[in-house]
């Protein structure tokens, strides 16, 4: 299994793209948005253009005729949803075509994973040790549902508010902190300290965090226990300092270092990207050059993460983005599928799937759906 990538980016400095225009023609009637669908599942399952005669088998129950078929799919083209790549081949799909696809998928019932899928996911979810192996396991089992590149991203927690943290000693200098947010989602953190605590002064530490800043803002509590120690000239300083060090170590993301802020410090307001899938990408796109390019694109971290908060946001559900070259020009040919992940009203991540416009729909939709619902119901156990 190909290692996910891990990627930290501070969103201060993220632009919002504006995303890609969806505006198309009126509505399509019943029968045309019917032969249209069956033409882009055609497609996708085949790769080859399609004509009107292997629609017609497909639909025979509908009453309708090649010549019909033909006529409707004349009209589809003149529309922009299908083109010709030969004057004797079949229509192939637009971009407009595969929105139009997407859309309706969404708007007559968001497709959902079988239930055996779903049970497999959950146990193989089951084993996940923090909401960083959750996602990067996310990654994973999306490129494999999807055949596309798997992306999960973490959200900033600024607004995460703490209900209880506690310390337990495993050894010297090292800790594993478990914190508890207001809106219920549980984080563990094993980290490595410059210093040793004994049981006591963890319990201490923990005792006046959970007794002075319930209710704060996670990333507010650091600041205010640098401010207090700061002004503090007393013994009581001492204490204080002690909670800094142990707050800092639980706010720093991993590769930070909190006793010197010059050796890459990364608070909790960063994102955490998680990405697999390359490999699938390689494997489904035969021209080299255009490979290259999307793979460049796709190694500007901050560029993926700008792209995710772009189209999804902690209010929308699952989102299909046909059209990606108007925010990267690079992923011309590729399409998004994301959702987030909702604790209440609070915002734990994104994840999704990035691949081409043959991927499969459905499984796609069901899948980042699934997990991003069972991200949230993970968040909140004990």
């Amino acid at each position: 299994m190909t290692a996910a990538r891990r990627i930290h980016s501070n969103p201060a400095s993220a632009a919002r793209i504006e995303p890609a225009p969806g505006a198309g023609p009126a509505p399509l009637d019943e029968r045309a948005a019917l032969i249209l669908t069956a033409l882009v599942e055609n497609f996708i399952a085949t790769g080859d253009p399609v004509s009107s005669l292997s629609i017609a088998r497909q639909q025979n129950r509908e009453g309708l005729s090649a010549a019909t078929i033909r006529n409707v799919m004349a009209e589809l083209a003149d529309a922009g949803y299908l083109e010709q790549p030969h004057t004797s081949a079949g229509r192939v799909p637009t971009a407009r075509a595969f929105r139009f696809y997407a859309d309706r998928l969404l708007q007559q019932a968001a497709p959902s994973l079988p239930a055996p899928a779903q049970t497999q996911i959950a146990a193989r979810m089951a084993g996940a040790t923090s909401s960083s192996d959750f996602l990067a396991r996310t990654s994973h089992l999306l490129a494999g549902l999807s055949g596309g590149l798997g992306v999960a991203l973490t959200v900033p927690g600024e607004n995460d508010r703490l209900e209880h943290v506690h310390f337990t000693r495993l050894g010297p200098q090292r800790l594993l902190t478990v914190l508890v947010t207001a809106a219920g989602a549980v984080r563990d953190r094993v980290v490595t300290l410059d210093r040793d605590y004994t049981a006591a002064e963890l319990e201490q530490a923990a005792n006046y965090l959970n007794h002075n800043f319930r209710g704060w803002a996670l990333e507010g509590i650091r600041r205010e226990l640098e401010r207090h120690v700061a002004e503090e000239r007393s013994e009581y300083r001492r204490m204080l300092a002690a909670l800094a060090d142990l707050w800092g170590h639980w706010t720093l993301l991993p590769g930070g270092d909190a006793a010197d802020p010059a050796k890459g410090q990364r608070s909790s307001h960063e994102e955490t990207l998680f990405v697999e899938g390359f490999a699938n990408l390689m494997a489904g796109d035969p021209d080299r050059d255009r490979l290259r390019r999307i793979l460049s694109a796709l190694e500007e971290k901050e560029r993926v993460i700008e792209l995710l908060n772009a189209y999804i946001d902690g209010r929308s559900s699952v989102r299909v983005v046909v059209g990606l070259e108007a925010a990267m020009p690079e992923m011309a040919g590729l399409v998004l599928v994301a959702a987030p992940a909702r604790l209440g009203e609070q915002h734990l991540g994104t994840v999704g799937v990035i691949g081409p416009t043959r991927m499969p729909y459905a499984s796609a939709i069901g899948g980042v759906s699934y997990l991003a619902s069972l991200f949230a119901r993970w968040s909140t156990q004990p």
